[in-house]
């Protein structure tokens, strides 16, 4: 088990080097940087002449190291990381790259994990009772839910969601996630109660995603599984139906689903990314779509590789987690 988790996590870094390289070359595509941001500011707000702001804008771009070409740019970044831990320094929030990631990324993982266990607690408890019970009342119910979870955009969601609070029942703390009476007291139980009114609308929105392509996954295959000759040869020796069903298919018709767990906490993070725009809380979304619209290239590279990280990551866990499950993966690992 060692040596297939080390030989995983050493196949990982290759794949984790070019993604920070094809990141980094993907977001300095589009023309201009953080000085043209300046620029435009100094010629709108500041009242300068193109001449002096472009001026300006050149003497910042020497500053800052971003008069230098592609590649040297992602040299000096990925150097700092590798032998400094120093993800470079936002020159828009005005502070090291490090502090905005530790500001935002705990609570937007907090948030997905959350997300995450509801989902698929949920959606496996809702498909082996979807198919349970074929073609019943119940399953037709489940399947419109899944049906409805896979085809809304969450964004849409979200701005209905927002067109009722604020519109419907006069909720005016939208894109915080306290009280001002709550935002810097100790924890308590009305803290949390506090906080769960206002991040509510964003875990049910990205759970409901989550929970119906689970249920969906999880009836197709316990259906499947439930008329396979093993099943048949369980209940030919007088076991239960609940019996037949919790130790013999439905920890086979688990493996899809395990192996989507590879990819479903960058699945819940964007989830999160999207409602989290839309009701302006302060997580990773926001911050990466501000980062992207001023040039802020180093806030923006950054969270991107932390969600390449938690795509490799998952998909580790994913592969331990079916070799936990299965121990014929384990057999063949083994050889």
């Amino acid at each position: 088990m060692l040596r297939f988790l080390l030989m995983r996590i050493a196949s990982a870094i290759p794949v984790f080097a070019i993604l920070s390289l094809v990141t980094f070359a993907i977001i300095q595509a589009p023309p201009g940087d953080y000085a043209d941001y300046i620029k435009s500011q100094l010629i709108n707000q500041g009242g300068a002449s193109y001449a002096q702001a472009e001026a300006q804008a050149q003497a910042y771009r020497v500053e800052h190291g971003l008069d230098k070409p592609l590649p040297v740019q992602y040299l000096n970044w990925i150097g700092g990381i590798v032998t400094r831990g120093d993800f470079g320094y936002s020159l828009y929030y005005n502070k090291p790259v490090a502090d905005v990631v530790g500001e935002r990324l705990p609570r937007t993982l907090l948030l997905a994990l959350v997300c995450h266990l509801l989902a698929s607690v949920l959606g496996i408890s809702f498909g082996i009772w979807a198919a349970t019970r074929q073609y019943s009342w119940i399953d037709s119910t489940l399947s419109a839910i899944s049906f409805l979870g896979m085809t809304v955009p969450r964004f849409l969601m979200a701005l209905i969601i927002v067109y009722l609070l604020v519109f419907q029942f006069n909720v005016s703390e939208i894109g915080s996630f306290f009280s001002p009476q709550y935002g810097g007291a100790p924890w308590s139980w009305a803290k949390f109660v506090d906080l769960v009114k206002h991040v509510w609308p964003v875990v049910a929105i990205a759970t409901f995603g989550g929970l119906a392509y689970n249920m969906r996954i999880m009836r197709g295959n316990l259906l499947d599984t439930l008329n396979a000759q093993y099943v048949e040869t369980a209940k030919a020796k007088g076991l239960t139906g609940g019996a037949v069903v919790m130790r013999h298919a439905v920890p086979n018709a688990l493996h899809p689903l395990v192996m989507y767990q590879g990819v479903v906490l960058p699945y819940m993070l964007t989830g999160e990314i999207e409602t989290a725009i839309i009701f302006a809380l302060p997580t990773v979304g926001p911050a990466i779509v501000g980062s992207m619209a001023v040039g802020d290239v180093y806030v923006t590279a950054t969270f991107m590789m932390v969600l390449s990280a938690t795509l490799i990551v998952g998909n580790i866990i994913a592969d331990m987690l079916l070799v936990l499950l299965d121990p014929r993966i384990r057999q063949f690992g083994e050889r």
